[in-house]
C-alpha cells in the first residue's frame, strides 16, 4: 500500500508561527483601517442588520425575480391569451363540479392536492361547501403554477423562484387555515367543547416564546441520547477540535477483514445514522460483522468562523482515516459518506486518487450530491444576492445558526411541514409527538462561517467540482480519477438531493459503479431498515469504463424489488471485502485507547 502523501504534516499560511520582536522592542502599532475597509464594513453591518430582520433571505434576490417575471409576462401576449383562457376553463370547471354536487351527485373532482398535503385528508373536504372551498383555493394554484410557468426569455430560477413565492403566499390563505372553512377544526371543536382552542392557544404562545428566545428544545427523556438514541455500544478513541471518532463494539466472533468509515453530513448531528435500535443503520451494519467506526463532528461556535472546507477534510475525513489505518494497520477503508459527509468524501476520495493514496477499499455515497447543476428546489434559495447576503450574516455572527436554515427546507414542503402543523397545533390542540426522528432534526446545529461560505459558493453556486474547476492543496482534482467501487444511493423523493441529481455521479466517474434508488425521502429513504412495511428499491450495475445511461433510461429498465436496500448494499460490502478475521475491540489500541463510551461528548453539545 502506498504512503500517503497526506500524512506528512502540512501547513499554511494559520500554521505558521507569527513574527516575535525582539526583547525590548516595543510591539508595532496596528495599522489604522482604511477608509475603503471601513466604508466596506459598514455595507456589511447594515447588510447583517437586515438578513436578521429577514430571516436570511435577500429581498433584491425576491424583487429581482418578480421584476424579471413580471416585465417578460408584459410583453408577452400569446402567454396572457392563454392565461385568460386557463382562468376561464378553470373557472367552468368549478361550476360543473358545483352544480353536479349541489344535485345530489359525487363528481370527480378537477383539481387534486398533492400526494404530499396532508391538509385535506379529512372526510369532510369531500362534502360541500367544505370540497368547494377547496377546490376554488385548488384552482386558483393550478393558475399560479400555469402563470409562473417557464416563459421564453425568463431565467428559470427567476421563474421558479416566483412560483415557489406565489405558493407561499397563497397558503397563508388556504381554507385549511381557517376555523369556519375547515370541517376538521369544526368537528374537533364540536367534540370537545372548544377544548381543542385554549390547548393550541397555549400551543402558540408556547411557540412564540420558543421563536423569541431561540431556546432550545431538550432531548425528551424517553429519547435520552446514549440510552435510547445513539445507544450503539462503542467507545471514542479520538478527539480534536473538529471532531470525535467512535469506534464500534462488535456484535460477531469475526469480522470482515476491511473497517467501515462513516462521513456524516456537519450540517446535522451524526446520530441520525444511530437512531432507536430498531431503525439503527450503524447497529445493523455492525450486526453484519463490520468493523464500524463514525465521525461526530462538533458543534461549532463563533470562536470556529475560520474553518474552512478544507480543514473538515484534513482535520476530519483524512485524520479519522489516519486513526484508522492506526487501530486496523493493513487494512484498505469502506468509506461511507451521507448527505454533504458524502460530498466531502467524494472530494476525499479524488484528492487521493490523484496524489496515488490507495487506502479506500470501496466508496458508498448515501443521498450525496457531487453535481449540483440540477440540486433541486435548494437552488431557488441561492444566487449571487442571496449567497452575499448570507455571508454578510455570518461574518456577524460567527456561523450560520440551523434555525436560519430549518426555515428554508420547511418552506420547499410547506404545505406538510409548516401549514398542516400549524393546524394540528394551534386549532386541534394536539402536541407535537416526538419520535426518534424528529428529537434528531429538533437537535440544531451550527455551521461555521468560512467553512459555509465556500462550500455555497464553490461547491453549490458554481458547481466547482464537476465543472473542473475544484482545487485541493492547489491542484485541480477530478472524480473520473477514482478507481474504487462505488455504490451510490438516491432516494425517489428526496427534495435535497433529488435522485437524479445524484444519479450524475455515473457521469462524471469511470470506475465500477452500482446506483440504487430507494423509496423515500432523503432521511428517512435511508432509514430503510428489514421489516419496514411498504419498502422498494431499484439496482444497476455500470461496470468500469461502460457507456452512461440517463437517469429516465435507467430508471424505465430496472424494476423495483420489495423491501428494504440495507442487504442489497451489506451483500455488496461483503463481495467487496476479503476475508474475516478475530474481531477487534475497541479502545484496546495503545495509542487510541478509549477517551470515553460513545456517543462521546460532541453529540451533546449545544
Amino acid at each position: 500500500m502506498n504512503t500517503p502523501k497526506s500524512a506528512a504534516r502540512t501547513h499554511d499560511a494559520k500554521d505558521l508561527p507569527a513574527i516575535v520582536p525582539r526583547a525590548g522592542t516595543p510591539p508595532p502599532e496596528p495599522e489604522a483601517p482604511s477608509e475603503e475597509h471601513r466604508h466596506a464594513t459598514l455595507d456589511r453591518s447594515v447588510m447583517a442588520t437586515m438578513a436578521h430582520l429577514t430571516a436570511g433571505v435577500s429581498p433584491h434576490a425576491m424583487l429581482d425575480a418578480w421584476s424579471d417575471w413580471a416585465m417578460h409576462l408584459a410583453r408577452a401576449p400569446g402567454r396572457q391569451l392563454e392565461l385568460v383562457q386557463r382562468a376561464q376553463v378553470n373557472a367552468l370547471k368549478l361550476v360543473q363540479h358545483a352544480v353536479l354536487a349541489g344535485a345530489g351527485q359525487t363528481p370527480e373532482k378537477p383539481f387534486e392536492p398533492h400526494s404530499y398535503d396532508t391538509r385535506w385528508r379529512h372526510p369532510g373536504w369531500e362534502t360541500p361547501p367544505f370540497s368547494f372551498w377547496q377546490q376554488g383555493f385548488l384552482a386558483v394554484h393550478d393558475w399560479w403554477d400555469a402563470a409562473t410557468a417557464n416563459l421564453r426569455g425568463l431565467r428559470k430560477q427567476n421563474s421558479d423562484r416566483t412560483g415557489f413565492m406565489m405558493r407561499q403566499l397563497l397558503d397563508t390563505v388556504s381554507p385549511a387555515n381557517f376555523p369556519p372553512a375547515n370541517p376538521a377544526i369544526i368537528e374537533k371543536t364540536l367534540t370537545t367543547g372548544g377544548r381543542n382552542l385554549a390547548e393550541g392557544a397555549e400551543h402558540y404562545f408556547a411557540d412564540l416564546v420558543h421563536v423569541l428566545t431561540q431556546a432550545r428544545h431538550p432531548v425528551p427523556e424517553e429519547y435520552a441520547l446514549g440510552q435510547v438514541l445513539a445507544a450503539t455500544p462503542g467507545e471514542v478513541i479520538y478527539r480534536n477540535e473538529l471532531m470525535e471518532l467512535i469506534q464500534y463494539a462488535p456484535a460477531t466472533e469475526t469480522v470482515h477483514r476491511e473497517p467501515v468509515l462513516i462521513v456524516p453530513a456537519w450540517i446535522m448531528k451524526y446520530y441520525i445514522l444511530d437512531l432507536s435500535p430498531e431503525n439503527s443503520l450503524i447497529r445493523w451494519l455492525v450486526a453484519q460483522g463490520h468493523t464500524v467506526f463514525c465521525i461526530s463532528w462538533r458543534n461549532p461556535t463563533a470562536k470556529h468562523a475560520g474553518l474552512s472546507l478544507e480543514d473538515y477534510r484534513k482535520q476530519g475525513v483524512m485524520k479519522a482515516l489516519e486513526i484508522v489505518n492506526e487501530v486496523v494497520p493493513g487494512e484498505k477503508v469502506h468509506a461511507n459518506g451521507y448527505c454533504l459527509g458524502g460530498t466531502l468524501l467524494a472530494i476525499t476520495a479524488a484528492t487521493m486518487a490523484r496524489d496515488g493514496d490507495d487506502r479506500l477499499a470501496s466508496v458508498t455515497l448515501m443521498a450525496a450530491q457531487v453535481d449540483f447543476a440540477e440540486a433541486g428546489e435548494l437552488l431557488l434559495f441561492l444566487d449571487e444576492s442571496q449567497v452575499a447576503y448570507l455571508e454578510d450574516m455570518m461574518w456577524a455572527q460567527g456561523y450560520l445558526d440551523r434555525p436560519q436554515m430549518s426555515g428554508a427546507f420547511a418552506a420547499i414542503r410547506s404545505e406538510d411541514l409548516i401549514w398542516s402543523r400549524a393546524v394540528r397545533r394551534y386549532w386541534l390542540g394536539e402536541p407535537d409527538l416526538p419520535t426518534d426522528i424528529t428529537v434528531w432534526v429538533n437537535d440544531t446545529t451550527r455551521m461555521p462561517a468560512r467553512m459555509h461560505s465556500e462550500y455555497l459558493r464553490g461547491i453549490f453556486l458554481e458547481n466547482r467540482i464537476t465543472a473542473g474547476r475544484f482545487a485541493v492543496e492547489g491542484r485541480v482534482i477530478a472524480l473520473k480519477d477514482i478507481a474504487v467501487p462505488l455504490f451510490v444511493i438516491g432516494t425517489e423523493s428526496d427534495h435535497i438531493a433529488p435522485w437524479r441529481s445524484v444519479y450524475k455521479t455515473a457521469l462524471f466517474t469511470d470506475s465500477d459503479l452500482h446506483f440504487l434508488l430507494t423509496k423515500g425521502g432523503h432521511n428517512g429513504g435511508i432509514l430503510s431498515e428489514p421489516g419496514h412495511k411498504g419498502r422498494h428499491y431499484r439496482i444497476g450495475h455500470r461496470p468500469a469504463g461502460a457507456h452512461y445511461e440517463g437517469p429516465d433510461s435507467w430508471f424505465a429498465t430496472h424494476s423495483p424489488r420489495p423491501g428494504s436496500w440495507w442487504p442489497e448494499w451489506g451483500r455488496w460490502l461483503a463481495r467487496k471485502s476479503s476475508g474475516k478475521v478475530p474481531a477487534r475491540i475497541p479502545g484496546t489500541h495503545p495509542r487510541h485507547p478509549s477517551l470515553m463510551p460513545a456517543p462521546g461528548s460532541y453529540i451533546h453539545q449545544t
